[in-house]
C-alpha cells in the first residue's frame, strides 16, 4: 500500500522557519519525482514545488523561490521542504505528492500556520 505521511507543521512567527518532512512507504520512492503542494484557507490547491527521483532537479513556484529549499533522502524514504523567511501568506495545509504534475498519490497534509 502506498503511503504518505506528512509531519513538521506547526505554528510559526514571520520570518521563522520550519522543515516538513514526508515519510514515503509502499513504493521505490527513488523512481518518482515528488512534490510539496499547498491550501491556504478558502483558496486552491498551489503547487509548491517539486524534485527529480535522484535529487538532482528541483523546481520552484515564483511565490516560495528563494525561501524554500526541497531534498530528499531516498535511502530513508523520505522527502523535506526547507521553509526559511516564512509569511503570513504560507499559511496552508502542506501536501506530499508522489509525481512531478500528475500525483498519483497524496498524503494526508500538515498544517503550517504563519502568525505572530
Amino acid at each position: 500500500e502506498v503511503q504518505l505521511v506528512e509531519s513538521g507543521g506547526g505554528l510559526v512567527q514571520p520570518g521563522g522557519s520550519l522543515r516538513l518532512s514526508c515519510a514515503a512507504s509502499g513504493f521505490t520512492l527513488s523512481t518518482y519525482y515528488m512534490s510539496w503542494i499547498r491550501q491556504a484557507p478558502g483558496k486552491g490547491l498551489e503547487w509548491v514545488s517539486k524534485i527529480s527521483g535522484d535529487g538532482g532537479t528541483a523546481f520552484y513556484a515564483d511565490a516560495v523561490k528563494g525561501r524554500f529549499t526541497i531534498s530528499r533522502d531516498n535511502a530513508k524514504n523520505t522527502v523535506y521542504l526547507q521553509m526559511n523567511s516564512l509569511k503570513s501568506e504560507d499559511t496552508a495545509l502542506y501536501y506530499c505528492a508522489r509525481g512531478g504534475g500528475d500525483f498519483g498519490a497524496w498524503g494526508q497534509g500538515t498544517q503550517v500556520i504563519v502568525s505572530s
